[in-house]
């Protein structure tokens, strides 16, 4: 079937529903007097609390009357909160929330989180591989 743009239907990037599907889910609470809450998955890239962290997830609540200035956009969620009276901006990739939920009943949505490693950079690999030739013995056993 022909795509009526002329392009091949594969080769179109669709962008992803979930920052739509969090800021639904999030305004739905906020219209209902509910608190919503995000569970993260927390690697280098989560700028968060790291001792409010457990099993690298953490959850938080983004509520209105919980933190100031929230930006709900495409790519991240940021916000500043207070933490033991101690004020933070947070930053959260999209990519990061694995759950947002109304804590009142529950009600909210899962998502994969599809993190890969970072990728080593090719050079420190072939410095490994240079160093580990330069440490082997170029002496020979003569007999």
């Amino acid at each position: 079937m022909s795509n009526p743009f002329g392009e091949d239907a594969s080769s179109i990037k669709v962008p992803s529903t979930k920052p739509y599907l969090i800021r639904a889910l999030y305004q739905w609470c906020v219209d209902n007097g509910f608190t919503p809450y995000v569970s993260v998955f927390v690697d280098p890239s989560v700028d968060v609390p790291r001792e409010f962290v457990n099993k690298d997830e953490i959850v938080l609540n983004i509520g209105p009357t919980a933190c100031q200035s929230i930006e709900i956009d495409n790519e991240s969620i940021q916000f500043k909160a207070r933490f033991n009276g101690i004020p933070k901006e947070i930053y959260i990739p999209i990519t990061h929330v694995m759950t947002i939920y109304s804590r009142e009943n529950s009600q909210g949505m899962s998502f994969p989180v599809h993190i890969s490693p970072p990728e080593e950079p090719k050079e420190s690999k072939d410095n490994r591989e240079n160093s580990k030739e330069a440490t082997k013995s170029h002496i020979k056993l003569v007999k």
